[in-house]
């Protein structure tokens, strides 16, 4: 009986500590701590991306025609046009027509006398022609409330839409889950994305061409030296990591060929030319699993990126690009590279790994925008170093990869000290990846290249592969060109 009463004070001791401890937590720990991460963090919560907003399009089927005969056999009423005051002639221009009906200017009159005003006969529409209202194809609105959407910014590529309404139910979710500190207060408030806000882009990303030449192409023809010096350059250059000047001396040293360091990068400038269309344009036969990563290089001593998007299961590049800015553009057009190798629409189970940065979800979203059904697909955002949450754990290997990738194009990066032009920089970044996926042996791969090309498993010597490679892209360039409509 006695360890039995014992066992019970024991237990009536604990529940006195536990009672204790949680009083201690309501009084003195704020539970606003405890919310989730995204909700906590104002600088990651604006970039938040939200979901398509409802597109109203303004189409009107009725003509004035149409609009003057329905209402003759319907109500058996004839609209005639205006009748003006006698002697006074009519000041409204010829070419002025109705914005929504489209009636000539004999049934349009002034609705305020000078204000400016103009008042359809027929259909009984008010607009000014100096402020046509009706010249909007459609309007956004917010897909929770219904709202209009209100111009807030205007950027270089995107104009910033949001919703305003303050009965918005989702601005109402978002602010229950505010403290009651943050919620009165106006200025912690506004640190954080509250309102829905759609950024929609000016410019057409999905309209430029991925295969056309720089403006100042130089010929393809190498008249100064044999095309043996070529691909030594080449293969030195880019197979081995050595810079151009570093180059230029072994050329000199051990084949005694004299050529200029400047004459090296104009060459392998060419052979870029000549590789990117075969590069781009290979079947990879890639798989479901994309990662994506950005990484910063300098070109004239200021920060500029390099977009990498990686095949996860064949390790394979498939979209590249280096670009002055971080914005969703230059991550638009790297993706298109990557995406347009699925053809017509993506696999099942497809699966775009990338972290925590709001372009890859925007860009995501164009894509849905432009093609629908066949392309939208969700990205699977890895945030920060540790597994914090399941979706880190389970897609932190597809994250490292593409990691790695990016430290094997710092190290054959870094011997060029930087770039001249972005144009040069792309130029070599194509070199690289054409290197990176049918000439560089992968020891994971049992140190075989990832992308077995008949014409080039035949030849031995490296400088032999390379001289085969811009003649697999020269084909590929007629192709392209015998594709092209007259």
């Amino acid at each position: 009986m006695a360890i039995i009463q014992l066992l019970i004070d024991e237990i009536y001791y604990l529940h006195t500590q536990i009672a204790w401890l949680m009083t201690f937590i309501a009084k003195y720990i704020p539970l606003k701590q405890f919310k989730p991460e995204d909700s906590k963090s104002p600088d990651y919560q604006k970039f938040k991306t939200d979901i398509l907003p409802k597109f109203q399009y303004h189409q009107n089927s009725w003509t004035w025609e149409g609009l003057i005969d329905y209402y003759r056999q319907r109500y058996g009423k004839v609209i005639k046009s205006v009748r003006r005051h006698k002697g006074k002639p009519c000041d409204i221009p010829e070419d002025c027509i109705c914005p929504e009906c489209g009636a000539p200017h004999e049934y349009l009159y002034r609705n305020n006398g000078k204000g400016g005003q103009l008042q359809c006969k027929v259909c009984s529409t008010l607009f000014t022609p100096s402020k046509n209202r009706f010249s909007k194809q459609y309007t956004l609105r917010c897909p929770y409330c219904g709202r209009a959407l209100s111009r807030i910014k205007t950027r270089k590529d995107f104009t910033i839409y949001k919703c305003v309404n303050e009965h918005c139910s989702y601005y109402l979710d978002n602010l229950s889950n505010l403290s009651d500190d943050e919620k009165h207060d106006e200025q912690k408030r506004s640190e954080f994305k509250l309102h829905y806000i759609y950024r929609e882009f000016t410019e057409d990303f999905f309209a430029l061409d991925l295969d056309s030449l720089p403006k100042n192409a130089s010929s393809f023809r190498f008249d100064k030296f044999s095309m043996k010096v070529v691909t030594l350059c080449l293969t030195y250059h880019i197979n081995y990591q050595i810079s151009l000047r570093r180059t230029k001396d072994i050329l000199w040293d051990i084949h005694g060929i004299r050529i200029s360091h400047q004459q090296i990068a104009n060459y392998c400038k060419t052979a870029a030319m000549l590789v990117k269309p075969f590069v781009d344009h290979y079947d990879y036969k890639p798989s479901g699993d994309l990662a994506a990563d950005e990484t910063y290089i300098k070109v004239r001593g200021i920060k500029g990126y390099v977009w990498l998007i990686m095949d996860a299961v064949k390790r394979s590049i498939l979209g590249y690009r280096c670009s002055d800015n971080r914005g969703v553009g230059a991550c638009i057009l790297t993706m298109r590279q990557a995406l347009n190798h699925f053809r017509e629409k993506l696999p099942e189970g497809f699966r775009f790994i990338a972290d925590g940065y709001s372009a890859y979800p925007l860009a995501a979203m164009q894509f849905d925008l432009k093609y629908g059904e066949n392309f939208r697909f969700d990205i699977t955002q890895v945030i920060g170093l540790t597994n914090d949450d399941e979706v880190s754990a389970e897609f932190r290997p597809f994250k490292q990869l593409i990691e790695r990738l990016n430290r094997t194009f710092k190290a054959s990066y870094r011997k060029t000290c930087g770039y001249d032009s972005y144009e040069n920089a792309n130029l070599d970044l194509a070199l690289w990846v054409a290197y990176y996926n049918f000439l560089r042996p992968h020891h994971y791969f049992g140190r075989k290249v990832l992308n077995p090309v008949p014409a080039l498993e035949c030849v031995q010597r490296m400088p032999d592969k390379w001289q085969q490679l811009m003649l697999l892209g020269q084909r590929q360039i007629i192709k392209l060109q015998s594709e092209i409509p007259a």
